[in-house]
């Protein structure tokens, strides 16, 4: 077999021929092939609308928009977005987008009527918002309590409370609501809070009181000692209503996220002032009736139990047995007698999904009343 021939020496001094660059885009193609494609975006949106609208006619004649919105079918859409995401855009920002557009779709029905802890401004109008899309109407309600009845009554659709803070606990109030209300849960919202300190001036050094909720002021405790040690600190109903009071005054600031200063037209003076970088409040959304399961769901228990000798053992143990894990337990007055308590119990699963279904029977022969609050999808972001 005749040996190749090597390749001709490159002369010294002679340099290698490289490729030509290539022409960057002529910015006018590239203007009109985006062009195009918000052509092609804008005829499916509209398509999916019409799709949208084909199937409340096929559930047939009902009576408001709350008959067409189904959380578990929503949360089924949103993780498909995400399973099929490759970038560049981040899985934060395609939800967002994708909720809007269902918020928009569902809204040709008629908008959502959703009760929230206000006034506007509030993080609970910004977990709304989160939830529910834009095309939502939202109901600002003077308190917890409020909302709970306003859902209740059927004023609104659906609601949306603060229940947790990652730094500063349970919200007690919301909690108690629970064991009288006949209302279930029936989705959850997990929000990054971010806290500013604003003011009409924009001036620290004009800063003589700060208000803000007491959870908030609780956020940015060691802010405040180290930059306002001497401010009195007044506690008002929601961070809404501290940027509210706070725009009356020169020597007054109020502390609340940024969406709260540009309504009620304040500077910001600092922020983000949390004293946790990974600060997190959940909130819950408040319905009516309970959704069957979206495949990946948590559920809310509330538990009485007889008072005796190993009575949280016989709580836990039937949910350890059927391999059912707990995300969250505690123990508030029951209501119902002296030293009588429940426990609030947060679990992985659907009541309607086996292993919760026979954990929950095998706990009946314990507990003296076991209330399913809500089986929801879980928060995806």
């Amino acid at each position: 077999m005749p040996s190749r021939k090597p390749p001709p020496a490159r002369p010294p001094g002679k340099p290698r021929k490289l490729a030509a660059p290539k022409a960057p885009p002529v910015l006018s193609e590239v203007r009109e092939r985006i062009d195009g494609i918000d052509r092609q975006i804008q005829a499916l949106i509209a398509e999916r609308a019409r799709w949208a609208h084909q199937v409340g006619k096929a559930k047939g004649s009902l009576k408001a928009a709350v008959d067409y919105y189904r959380p578990e079918r929503e949360a089924q859409v949103l993780r498909q977005v995400l399973d099929r995401n490759d970038g560049p855009l981040s899985d934060e920002v395609l939800l967002r987008l994708f909720r809007e557009i269902m918020s928009a779709c569902l809204a040709q029905q008629e908008p959502l009527k959703v009760g929230y802890l206000g006034p506007e401004g509030t993080f609970s109008q910004q977990a709304l918002h989160k939830h529910f899309g834009h095309s939502a109407k939202g109901l600002p309600l003077g308190s917890i309590e409020e909302v709970f009845q306003e859902v209740e009554a059927g004023h609104a659709d659906f609601g949306v409370v603060p229940v947790e803070n990652s730094g500063q606990g349970t919200i007690q109030s919301t909690l108690d609501m629970f064991l009288t209300s006949s209302l279930k849960i029936c989705g959850e919202v997990e929000l990054a809070v971010h806290q500013y300190l604003m003011s009409r001036t924009g001036r620290l050094e004009d800063i003589e009181r700060v208000y803000s909720h007491p959870m908030s002021l609780a956020q940015a405790k060691a802010w405040l000692r180290q930059h306002l040690p001497k401010a009195e600190k007044i506690a008002v109903s929601s961070n809404a209503e501290a940027a509210r009071r706070a725009r009356s005054a020169d020597d007054s600031a109020a502390i609340a996220g940024e969406n709260a200063g540009h309504v009620y037209g304040l500077r910001t003076i600092a922020g983000p002032i949390e004293d946790r970088p990974d600060n997190t409040t959940r909130f819950l959304v408040l319905g009516r009736e309970l959704f069957p399961p979206s495949g990946h769901d948590r559920s809310s228990l509330l538990v009485y139990v007889r008072d005796q000798p190993g009575a949280l053992y016989n709580v836990l143990s039937p949910f350890a047995r059927h391999g059912v894990s707990m995300n969250r337990i505690e123990s508030r007055p029951a209501h119902t007698g002296r030293w009588q308590y429940a426990f609030f119990i947060d679990v992985g699963g659907h009541v309607q999904d086996g292993p919760v279904a026979d954990a929950l029977a095998e706990l009946g022969e314990y507990a003296t009343d076991i209330k399913v609050l809500g089986s929801y999808p879980v928060a995806l972001l």
